[in-house]
């Protein structure tokens, strides 16, 4: 197969195994610091956990990929890539050292989450950086099979640190400091991997000319406000975007619901409640990979919007079908049905932006998607802290959550339907 021999050529490229050796350590280090700073803020017994401080714990791990994010381009394209790997890894494992200090001390929380946010920040500039540099050491023909591996393997290396993090946490009887010098250790070897790739090899070329920074940083700016300009003029993508944002809403606030279910409703323990919490998070990624397997069927089956509907509807009657017990067994199920329906909603989004929005404002488009995909996870969070009791269970936001994912489904098939009307009312005119 094809395919088959170009991902053999692929592995043979000698840089292209060692920048992806950069990226699997960098990103397991990556999924280890993030549960430790998860399970630190709900599972700690020191910890009075509550939906406010989980709401912290979720700004800090996702709002620096939104602020950071449509800047980092403007200063990887001055900054040597390699480099940016060396001493952004470097800095990193030296901030977990300092974490994993201020865990064994009694410091205020704030410093904590300064120290915890340092290090999700630096991470934005390492994970673009990869992605540019990747046409550094593949031809032409093999770059979309390279940036089908690289993220998927990333990601994979994610979760197996995220669950050699809980492993470690149970092994150390609840040591959190030993599991972020775990990451500190994978971002070290990270550091190392990325000294064996050529100084100059990675980018970017010093002979291209470069305006000044704060010109750059305003072009920037005037470019995402120029891209959500265009958007308002496409109103199908706008109308997707809406949607997905309030999808991810919804998947954010049931998350914090089923942390504190975990801790405090369906555990006596905290071995089972990060047990418990494994299983929600596992039961998620396989709703996410049965979205990717049916989803390009169903997109050609019912169409982007109606795709994205069925999604929105399933979850509307679902979701408290399944979360109104406060039950594990049926929780679980909705874990996965909601994993499948925001990876779905997501791929149909993905699409539905690709196709429509024009190339020369794609990039700044979803630059404005992903601020408004981690703004809205953690908008949620936020509101979860004001409307959950202690325990995570609330009727009110499990019927609040179903009847936005009710209003969803409604506004895309309204919207479909204009849109089939003026495909018709076309040839007519």
């Amino acid at each position: 197969m094809p395919v088959v021999r170009d991902l053999g050529v692929l592995l043979r490229l000698r840089y292209f195994r060692r920048l992806l050796a950069v990226r699997l350590l960098s990103q397991s280090a990556d999924g280890v610091y993030q549960v430790a700073l998860a399970t630190y803020v709900v599972f700690s017994p020191e910890n009075q956990t509550t939906p406010g401080a989980i709401a912290s714990a979720m700004a800090v791990l996702l709002l620096p990929y939104s602020l950071i994010g449509p800047f980092a381009g403007v200063l990887l394209d001055r900054w040597p890539r390699r480099q940016v790997f060396v001493y952004g890894n470097l800095l990193r494992a030296t901030l977990a050292c300092c974490t994993a200090a201020l865990l064994l001390s009694s410091v205020p929380d704030w410093l904590f989450y300064a120290s915890a946010l340092c290090v999700t920040a630096v991470n934005r500039f390492v994970l673009a950086g990869l992605s540019a540099a990747l046409p550094r050491v593949v031809d032409t023909e093999r770059l979309v099979l390279a940036n089908s591996i690289s993220p998927t393997a990333g990601t994979l290396a994610a979760t197996a640190g995220g669950g050699l993090a809980l492993a470690i946490r149970l092994l150390t009887d609840g040591s959190d400091a030993a599991v972020v010098l775990l990451g500190a250790v994978l971002y070290l070897l990270s550091a190392l991997v990325s000294l064996t790739l050529p100084r100059t090899l990675l980018g970017p070329d010093r002979s291209l000319h470069h305006v000044r920074l704060r010109e750059a940083l305003a072009t920037t700016t005037r470019g995402l406000v120029a891209g959500l300009s265009h958007l308002a003029e496409r109103k199908d993508a706008a109308h997707a975007l809406a949607a997905m944002t309030v999808i991810r809403f919804c998947y954010g606030a049931l998350t914090v619901m089923v942390l504190m279910l975990c801790r405090y409703a369906w555990s006596d323990s905290e071995s089972d409640g990060l047990a418990l919490l494994g299983l929600a998070l596992g039961a998620s990624a396989a709703g996410y990979f049965a979205a990717a397997v049916i989803s390009p069927w169903a997109v050609g089956r019912f169409g982007r919007h109606g795709w994205l509907a069925g999604c929105a509807g399933a979850a509307a009657l679902l979701e408290p079908a399944l979360g109104l017990p406060f039950a594990p067994a049926p929780m679980l199920a909705a874990a996965f049905v909601l994993g499948l329906v925001t990876q779905g909603s997501k791929i149909a989004t993905d699409t539905e932006v690709q196709t429509t929005v024009d190339d020369g404002y794609r990039g700044r488009v979803f630059s404005l998607y992903d601020v408004l995909f981690n703004v809205a996870f953690v908008a949620a969070a936020a509101l979860s802290a004001l409307a959950l009791p202690p325990d995570g269970r609330s009727i009110v936001v499990v019927l609040a959550v179903a009847a936005l994912y009710a209003c969803v489904s409604v506004a895309i098939l309204r919207r479909r339907r204009v849109s089939d009307e003026l495909q018709r009312a076309r040839p007519a005119e």
